[in-house]
């Protein structure tokens, strides 16, 4: 019997495992025809941002990514949590710096309304074991701490499912983190407003090799948009949440206004294949029709 429950436990561990890596595969391959779609914050809507609960909704939506949040507490724990303070999204107030995570342990996170909730502030190490098998995970705000979540990512097992990313030039991404920066999938973002763009575009394409670019843009001029066809091996990632992040085509022209065609299908027009969005069961719904996502 002990040998059943065994194989059995095997056969489950493969099946979650087959998941995720589906996901990885697809992210890995710049020329791959599934649309990624990646949940700002989790599933926010239903369960405070930044929570284990937002996370485990997003993944039962569906979703291919999860984007959370990063911040250090005074006793070096790396947490989930947007802002700097706590006052917004939290019973508590203060900077998330000031607080040792047996402290912010004690409070409770506010839902989108402001209300209290009974749920807890999660640790970076809580959020990967709750993501593990099953979905790739974007960590925002985490430039400063890639050491530090490395360690986690190493303990916890899901290294691979993890993405970093930063705006600096390529030459300081490798100043700071030549160690590790072949163990992990790194993400470039890049202002295409910003005059530089080209080159900082080439500058890490020849030296880093990002598995995708960050794009964004708040104009959607022929000039700007030209930069898109100097990238050909990474994937292309854009931010649908808000206007100023996309050229005017985000998410609530489509949700709120019925026009998709000038938010999220112009996105898929201009080569765009991964989607962070505050509408993911809409926009999973609007690719799947497509037969843009599983």
């Amino acid at each position: 019997m002990k040998q059943v429950l065994t194989f059995l436990l095997l056969l489950l561990t493969i099946a979650v495992n087959a998941q995720v890596n589906a996901i990885i595969s697809e992210f890995k391959n710049p020329l791959g025809k599934e649309v990624l779609v990646a949940a700002h914050r989790g599933d926010w809507r239903n369960a405070p941002e930044n929570s284990i609960a937002a996370i485990k909704y997003a993944i039962a939506m569906g979703v291919d990514i999860v984007e959370i949040d990063i911040q250090k507490t005074a006793d070096g724990q790396l947490v989930l949590m947007h802002d700097e303070k706590i006052d917004r999204t939290t019973t508590g107030k203060g900077k998330v710096s000031d607080f040792t995570l047996d402290s912010l342990k004690t409070l409770y996170l506010r839902n989108g309304c402001g209300v209290p909730t009974h749920h807890r502030i999660p640790t970076l190490e809580e959020a990967m074991l709750a993501a593990k098998g099953k979905v790739m995970v974007n960590l925002d705000k985490s430039y400063r701490y890639i050491n530090e979540a490395y360690a986690v990512l190493e303990k916890t097992g899901t290294v691979n499912q993890a993405i970093f990313k930063g705006d600096l030039p390529a030459g300081k991404v490798i100043d700071d983190y030549a160690a590790v920066l072949k163990k992990i999938h790194y993400m470039s973002i890049v202002s295409l407003d910003d005059s530089a763009a080209l080159h900082t575009i080439h500058d890490a394409v020849s030296q880093i090799k990002p598995v995708a670019f960050e794009l964004i843009f708040k104009s959607d001029t022929p000039a700007i948009l030209s930069h898109l066809k100097d990238i050909k091996q990474s994937r292309l990632w854009v931010n649908s949440l808000w206007a100023s992040l996309n050229g005017g085509h985000y998410d609530d022209m489509a949700f709120d206004d019925g026009n998709i065609k000038d938010s999220w299908q112009w996105l898929l027009d201009r080569g765009f294949t991964i989607i962070q969005t505050d509408r993911p069961a809409a926009l999973l719904a609007y690719l799947r029709k497509k037969g843009l996502h599983k």
